[in-house]
């Protein structure tokens, strides 16, 4: 994973989505249960009753399932679009206007902090100082990620042709996340964990959701819309049913503050 101040034009792709919110709401992928009673586990806690803030929430979608387990959740969102959306989707779920380099929560505060595919749009110089602010001695910092698994050959070619279009593939800055990229001070003392699961869907239920990434939305309609039309008739090929299967590997980095 690529640190903020390295990617060219970061804040400009960090808000691209609110443009396309209501496609990210109804094509990205939530995320197994598994995931949860793994974050559950090494937390050594349940997330039942639990003072929860989800950062960078989005349309919701990991605020949902926090909120499902019963956790008392907050969710925290800086895009306009993507909060309207949210409110739309969760409309009994607090959200507040805000970022991980600035959390608008008070002082150890938390038992849990949660970004679910966000944090690598904060400064770690900021965002680590501020999550162990807001967590409570023994609070649990939990950080994930949905990313391909690119040992299944046909997402492998997809990666392969979405890079030789625009340069980099999807998963260039999530899949070889590690604790050093994520807490360059190393005072967080992460744990990683991966957690594999799939989905079936349309062909265009499965265009829609890369087309949501913020490398499509940067690169404007005309330069997606080609390139999606190619992988249609790639994928027709491969799936003449028109279902495929998306496999994920939950990429789980998470920490407890002492």
């Amino acid at each position: 994973m690529t640190s903020s101040s390295d990617i060219p034009g970061h804040t400009t792709r960090a808000h691209s989505f609110n443009s396309a919110a209501a496609q990210y709401a109804a094509n990205r992928p939530s995320y197994p249960s598994a995931l949860l009673d793994t974050i559950e586990e090494l937390a050594g806690r349940p997330l039942a009753g639990a003072r929860v803030a989800d950062v960078g929430a989005g349309t919701g979608i990991a605020t949902a399932l926090l909120h499902a387990r019963g956790a008392d959740v907050i969710a925290v969102e800086p895009g306009d679009g993507m909060a309207a959306q949210f409110r739309h989707a969760l409309p009994d779920v607090p959200i507040v206007r805000g970022d991980g380099n600035h959390l608008p929560l008070a002082t150890a505060s938390l038992d849990f902090l949660t970004y679910a595919q966000s944090w690598h749009w904060t400064d770690p110089v900021h965002s680590v100082p501020e999550a162990l602010r807001v967590l409570r001695p023994g609070g649990t910092l939990a950080l994930w990620w949905n990313t391909g698994a690119l040992d299944v050959p046909w997402l492998a070619e997809a990666a392969q042709r979405i890079d030789r279009y625009f340069g980099e593939s999807i998963p260039a800055n999530t899949k070889n996340v590690n604790g050093h990229v994520v807490d360059p001070t190393g005072r967080l003392g992460l744990t990683r964990r991966e957690v594999r699961w799939s989905r079936r869907v349309p062909v265009d239920t499965h265009l829609a959701n890369i087309g949501s990434h913020s490398l499509f939305l940067v690169h404007g309609e005309e330069a997606s819309t080609a390139f999606l039309a190619e992988e249609r008739d790639h994928l027709m090929r491969a799936f003449p049913g028109g279902l495929v299967e998306e496999v994920y590997d939950v990429v789980l980095l998470l920490a407890t503050r002492a």
